[in-house]
């Protein structure tokens, strides 16, 4: 029996086809995909077969999931989540050691060379003990379900980067993703955690064309990290003025001043945050009052101390791109 269309799954949810649209048109845009695809877009993710995922958490803080699953109000991009067919997720799956093992392997050998593999967390190759699931280590559950995957999501920085645990003095050998698997299609959807919108965006895009979309350097979709926090950042014309707050409770901070003394990571930190924002877009750290930690960069954990200054004015005024990747546009 064939399943469903995913039309059809989100009209039983009482979801109706104007929503959908403005979905498909709000992705399209995300996406930076011209207004003519959205037509295409919505036919394409309508027509489409409710997919298989499986989804590994590894070294993780189970941040990355409640991002997904921790919204305020349940939204179209939940419902898109709902009716993926997540057929393995070992935090949130009834299913426990041997019987969501053979839940696993069962969805990879029905879906072989079509399911999405999804990675949270890092990998660690120190010793193999040091994370387990079902007593197997997560590297080789990691080559065991990548082996027939259409494609990897790498979600949240450990899974793109390595993330927090592989920070110095890295104690678990900890890797990432794609320090690991080389012969697979790969996007990181770094952040800690990552923006879900980012991550719903590229499970459409590939739904809709077969294909991850544009990528940068670090394998990351250009749509969402293709300009910096700074860029974006509604607080960026107190910079020009070289209004900045000098600490958290002086009149510069009360009057919603630049950050950049403070030790805002914005300048070298790549991701939408500052537009798409958090919570039904409601704020973002800085938003909120405190410096960006630059979370979606790699290393960013031993790069420099959180509440020290990047460097002197003069040079990110003179050069506010600074520690920016030359965006190749490539996709998998």
């Amino acid at each position: 029996m064939a399943l469903p269309t995913l039309n059809k799954q989100l009209q039983a949810s009482g979801i109706s086809r104007r929503t959908f649209l403005k979905f498909c048109a709000t992705t399209a845009s995300l996406l930076a995909l011209p207004q003519s695809a959205v037509a295409d877009l919505a036919t394409a993710l309508g027509n489409a077969r409710r997919p298989s995922v499986i989804w590994l958490p590894f070294q993780e803080c189970t941040g990355c999931t409640e991002a997904i699953l921790r919204s305020h109000a349940p939204t179209l991009e939940s419902l898109i989540f709902d009716h993926i067919s997540l057929d393995y997720q070992h935090t949130i799956m009834a299913a426990a050691g041997e019987q969501a093992e053979d839940a696993r392997r069962a969805a990879m050998n029905a879906h072989k060379g079509q399911y999405l593999l999804l990675v949270d967390g890092s990998v660690p190759v120190g010793n193999p003990g040091y994370s387990t699931i079902s007593g197997m280590s997560n590297v080789d559950m990691l080559r065991e379900s990548a082996k027939d995957a259409a494609g990897i999501i790498a979600i949240g920085t450990c899974a793109s980067f390595g993330g927090i645990p592989k920070a110095n003095p890295n104690p678990t050998g900890a890797v990432a993703v794609s320090d690991i698997i080389t012969d697979k299609p790969i996007v990181n959807i770094s952040g800690c955690p990552p923006l879900p919108i980012a991550i719903t965006a590229v499970l459409v895009h590939y739904l809709t064309f077969k294909r991850f979309p544009d990528l940068d350097e670090l394998q990351r979709p250009l749509a969402f990290f293709g300009e910096s926090i700074h860029d974006r950042c509604y607080r960026r014309p107190f910079f020009e003025q070289r209004k900045f707050a000098k600490s958290f409770d002086d009149e510069g901070a009360k009057n919603g001043w630049c950050l950049f003394e403070l030790g805002c990571k914005g300048p070298e930190t790549f991701n939408a945050c500052a537009t798409v924002k958090w919570n039904q877009g409601t704020s973002f750290p800085i938003e909120s009052g405190h410096p960006c930690l630059g979370c979606s960069e790699p290393d960013f954990w031993d790069k420099s101390s959180f509440y020290q200054a990047l460097g002197p004015w003069e040079w990110y005024k003179s050069k506010p791109g600074k520690g920016a990747q030359k965006h190749a546009g490539k996709n998998s």
